[in-house]
């Protein structure tokens, strides 16, 4: 009977392990997302500023001189809030990927494990 309740105690302590290291490599993999969709993210901001800028700089080139200059300008200022869209809604993806920012896999196991354990003891 002691055998039995040690090897269990150590299946037990194996188990518990191997589920805390499932969880870790689950929590670092959710972080790698959210830093990259975070940095996507500030990728667009910095487009974004950008194209602020060539609108400002269209402006004055509209008002300073005939259409084909600040046309020319409003075509660029197209183009960077495109390439600003597109960076944030990749940033958006990637942050979606990674929430909610806990070890589901770890719990639903956990979970199934505690269940399972329940169910021997009641046998």
């Amino acid at each position: 009977m002691g055998e039995l309740v040690q090897r269990a105690s150590q299946q037990l302590t194996e188990l518990v392990r191997g589920e805390l290291r499932l969880a870790q490599a689950e929590m670092k993999e959710k972080g790698r997302r959210y830093a990259k969709g975070s940095g996507l993210f500030g990728g667009a901001g910095v487009v974004g500023f950008l194209t602020l800028e060539a609108l400002v700089a269209a402006a004055i080139a509209g008002l300073a001189v005939p259409l084909p200059v600040w046309a020319a300008a409003l075509i660029v200022t197209a183009v960077l809030g495109a390439i600003a869209a597109v960076i944030a809604l990749s940033g958006k993806k990637q942050i979606s990927r990674a929430a909610p920012p806990m070890p589901e896999q770890a719990i639903e196991n956990v979970k199934a494990d505690v269940a399972e354990i329940k169910e021997s003891a009641h046998r």
